[in-house]
C-alpha cells in the first residue's frame, strides 16, 4: 500500500484554504530576445506586449503559479515528480520574490521514509536540502525554508 500525492495534496488544499492561504498567478510576455527581456521584465505585463511588439519581436504568453500565499509567504506543497523540486526552488519562489509579491517561499516535502511509501519519481526533503546545500550560500536568491513530512 502505498501514500498518495494527490490525496495527500488534497488534504493540505483543504485546511489551508479554510485558513485563507489562496493561490497567486501572476503574468507576463517574454520573447527570444535577452536584452529585451530583461528591458520589460519588471513592467506590466501590457507593456512588457506592447514593447517586445514595438521591437518587431514574437511576445510570447507565460505565467507563474504558485499553490498558495498569504502575509507574503509562498508556500508549496510539493508530492510531485523530483524535477519540480528544482523547479519550485530556483524558479517560481524566485519569480515571486523578484517580482516583490513574497519575502520567504516555504517548499514542505515528504521526508524519504514516506517517499519510499509512493510512487516512484518522487523527490524527498534529504536530497532537495543537499541539491540547495551544494549551490552554496546565496542560491536561490530568495529565502527558503524547506520542511520534511512524514506520517
Amino acid at each position: 500500500m502505498l501514500y498518495s500525492p494527490i490525496g495527500t495534496n488534497t488534504a493540505f488544499e483543504t485546511r489551508l484554504r479554510k485558513v485563507e492561504w489562496s493561490e497567486s498567478r501572476t503574468s507576463y510576455w517574454v520573447t527570444d530576445d535577452y536584452h529585451l527581456v530583461r528591458k520589460t521584465m519588471f513592467l506590466p505585463a501590457s507593456e512588457q506586449k506592447r514593447m517586445i511588439e514595438a521591437a518587431g519581436k514574437r511576445p510570447i504568453y507565460s505565467y507563474n503559479q504558485t499553490d498558495f500565499v498569504k502575509n507574503r509567504v509562498a508556500l508549496e506543497v510539493q508530492l510531485g515528480k523530483y524535477s519540480f523540486i528544482a523547479y519550485d526552488l530556483f524558479v517560481k519562489h524566485l519569480a515571486f520574490f523578484v517580482g516583490d509579491a513574497i519575502d520567504v517561499g516555504v517548499e514542505i516535502l515528504p521526508m524519504k521514509a514516506m517517499q519510499e511509501k509512493m510512487s516512484s519519481g518522487v523527490g524527498y526533503y534529504e536530497g532537495a536540502l543537499y541539491d540547495v546545500a551544494r549551490q552554496g550560500r546565496g542560491v536561490p536568491a530568495v529565502p527558503l525554508v524547506l520542511v520534511g513530512i512524514t506520517p
